[in-house]
């Protein structure tokens, strides 16, 4: 008998007390979670927590233990309240050291703007025994210890960071996706989903409705590791609704 492929899976912990105030509107989740896919590697659950150490303790630690990897935004500039790198370390029982090379780093990015002051030298902090994630953006480097992956809270800086980190990280088969629109209630047609994805057992189909034109409708993005798995589960879909009296758009709405 065939064993299913080991399905890899990550989390993100996103940091910052302005995500939850709603000053700031996060951008992250959406390119860390295709990033992860282009890897192999499927975004399981996202947390959002206040700058506050015992929360983010507590979130890294389940976080990590339940996923093969972890990846937090945000938190680890060079004020007061950037205290990621402080709770991760906490949550990992080591200590918080000066990490030469990023100091290094540090030094040269600033050589012309102004100099590394104490400040600035706080981006030099790592959990002990931690590794540098490049950032060709703003010198400031990523961090990795263990299974987690600390990385800046601006989406531009992120998504140079995941850049350095594509294809060094251990992972499965990505996920892949096929859109069908219909103009229909999801109320309507919910049996019929659910029946879809119980017959095509590695498959998932998210249900999408909107309101256009003055009509009701909604698209399905059916997902699955294996082409044919999804091929299969897609055309079941849209013969169903088409036995329903509905027409089926590929592609969606």
């Amino acid at each position: 008998m065939t064993q299913p492929a080991r399905i890899w899976t990550a989390a993100l912990l996103v940091i910052g007390d302005e995500i939850l105030s709603g000053r700031t509107q996060d951008k992250n989740v959406t390119q860390v979670a295709t990033w992860l896919n282009v890897q192999g590697i499927r975004l399981a659950e996202v947390r959002v927590v206040g700058d506050t150490e015992a929360a983010i303790v507590e979130a890294v630690n389940a976080l990590r233990a339940r996923n093969d990897y972890l990846f937090t935004t945000g938190g680890i500039g060079p004020t007061h309240d950037d205290i990621t790198v402080d709770a991760v370390a906490a949550a990992l029982g080591v200590g918080v050291e000066i990490h030469p090379q990023a100091r290094a780093i540090l030094e040269r990015y600033y050589e012309s703007r102004g100099g590394l002051t104490e400040a600035r030298l706080r981006m030099a902090r790592v959990p002990a025994g931690a590794e540098l994630i490049p950032n060709r953006m703003s010198g400031a480097p990523g961090i990795r210890v263990g299974n987690v992956f600390l990385m800046a809270g601006v989406p531009s800086i992120t998504a140079g960071m995941l850049d350095a980190l594509t294809g060094t990280l251990e992972g499965g088969q990505p996920v892949l996706s096929e859109t069908i629109g219909c103009w229909v209630a999801e109320s309507e047609i919910a049996e019929l989903l659910r029946e879809t994805e119980t017959a095509h057992a590695g498959s998932a189909i998210g249900s999408y409705p909107f309101f256009r034109e003055g009509r009701t409708g909604a698209n399905f993005v059916i997902r699955a590791t294996d082409p044919a798995l999804l091929e299969a589960c897609a055309q079941a879909l849209a013969t169903g609704l088409r036995a329903m009296g509905r027409e089926a758009v590929p592609g969606g709405i």
